[in-house]
């Protein structure tokens, strides 16, 4: 999705490859119980070996290597507002949609605003010619475990019917699921940190270059 003139800052740090498992897939509609919850995933091995002996290294006396670690270099990219953000590896796009554009309080229907927000996720997808994508669901910790468990299923369900309504692609696996206040990105003690936790995020693998 091409950023427009909403967009607000554009962040760049360094982070492990995650290996999201995302690739390959056949025909068939959502699955209800993903196997990599968001930030569980393995990381990546090092691509080549390094010759701690390696003369050219030049180790003080008694030194050793670090274990290797494959690097990736996320870009960020949010709006002003905040309400939507999209993070670029090498090997994945994620988008984090807070919960108030799509839906109203406490509902999983999805509002007047979602439809334009959802589509341009979609054009992203075909872009990247993604025939896997997850889409997850999260709430902040406000009411009830279970509460926020079913409300961010529901909400993690309407966004994919409307992904999958807009591709139209028998082609694209789903994997939905509902995570409610699990793996919070933001502080839920103040207000502006738990509108950051309502969220749903669509991630999909990056094309090959």
């Amino acid at each position: 999705m091409t950023p427009t003139p909403r967009i607000g800052a554009v962040l760049s740090t360094v982070t492990l490859v995650l290996a999201a498992g995302l690739h390959g897939a056949t025909p068939a509609r959502a699955d209800d119980d993903p196997t990599t919850p968001p930030g569980t995933e393995p990381t990546a091995t090092a691509p080549v070996e390094v010759d701690p002996n390696d003369p050219d290294l030049k180790l003080p006396d008694g030194a050793t290597l670090a274990q290797a670690k494959v690097l990736d270099i996320k870009s960020v990219v949010e709006d002003q507002s905040g309400d939507e953000r999209r993070e670029d590896t090498n090997t994945d796009v994620k988008f984090a949609l807070q919960a108030e554009v799509l839906f109203g309080k406490d509902s999983a229907r999805l509002g007047a605003e979602a439809k334009s927000r959802i589509s341009g996720i979609a054009e992203e997808i075909k872009t990247q010619n993604a025939t896997r994508v997850r889409v997850f669901g999260f709430t902040d910790d406000l009411g009830s475990a279970a509460h926020g468990d079913v409300l961010s299923k529901k909400r993690a369900n309407a966004v994919e019917d409307l992904l999958a309504q807009t591709l139209n692609d028998a082609d694209i696996t789903y994997e939905v699921r509902g995570y409610g206040e699990q793996y919070p990105i933001a502080d839920n003690s103040t207000e502006a940190g738990r509108k950051k936790n309502r969220r749903v995020e669509v991630t999909f693998p990056r094309s090959a270059p």
